[in-house]
């Protein structure tokens, strides 16, 4: 890993220096320890950095971050939240965003785990942690990636205008620390997972809030539609 990496120009003009950090030479050789001990990493090493390939940092309007990949092979596809289109059930967190999106805009979306349209239109997906063990869910956490995305959120607090921060749950926002409220909107809640969704994601309206946070600055809204 290193500046080589097959990242968007717009990106690498942003964070092109962290590729030299000790914990990015850290993070390197723990992947490469994974890869020869024979073990799965997910999602394929095409689409580590497929969420800021997707969205430019230029482009970024909104950012929703998750925790890490999903460790169920054929689902995760480097878009937090987003699985593979033909994943079928989604994954739980995706059907309660989803039930949410119903109640606060009257859009439906259960038949989709495929978020990437999302991500062309500025709704930045990222994993505070890019990879994980087939099967081992948070496996990689501690391993560096925290160090590279921490710096992609300061980028995007510094050097951008307006942006609204999606922060679900206790681990999201911590990443708080890192956002000016404000120059930017930051959207907390609980997190939408079956365990916590009942602890204040119900009734939290963020594709609304954010919406309007968008038109009110001079921005195009997202179309929530799948």
């Amino acid at each position: 890993m290193n500046t080589t990496v097959d990242l968007h120009p717009s990106w690498l003009a942003v964070i092109k220096s962290e590729f030299d950090q000790p914990y990015m030479q850290q993070l390197k050789t723990f992947l490469a320890q994974e890869k020869a001990a024979h073990k799965t990493i997910l999602p394929h090493s095409s689409l580590w950095f497929n969420a800021l390939n997707s969205t430019p940092f230029d482009q970024v309007k909104v950012v929703i971050l998750g925790q890490d990949p999903y460790p169920t092979p054929g689902h995760a596809h480097g878009l937090c939240f987003s699985a593979m289109p033909e994943v079928k059930p989604l994954p739980k967190s995706l059907q309660n965003i989803n039930k949410e999106l119903i109640d606060d805009l009257g859009i439906n979306n259960t038949h989709a785990a495929y978020l990437q349209p999302w991500a062309e239109q500025g709704v930045f997906l990222l994993n505070a942690v890019l990879t994980v063990e087939a099967g081992n869910a948070n496996s990689h956490q501690g391993k560096g990636w925290e160090g590279f995305t921490d710096a992609i959120i300061r980028a995007i607090n510094e050097q951008a205008e307006s942006v609204v921060f999606i922060l679900w749950g206790s681990y999201a926002q911590k990443k708080a620390a890192f956002i000016d409220a404000d120059k930017h909107c930051v959207i907390k809640s609980a997190h939408p997972s079956p365990l916590a969704a009942y602890r204040g994601f119900w009734g939290s309206k963020p594709f609304s809030k954010t919406n309007d946070y968008l038109q009110q600055h001079g921005k195009t809204p997202i179309n929530w539609q799948l």
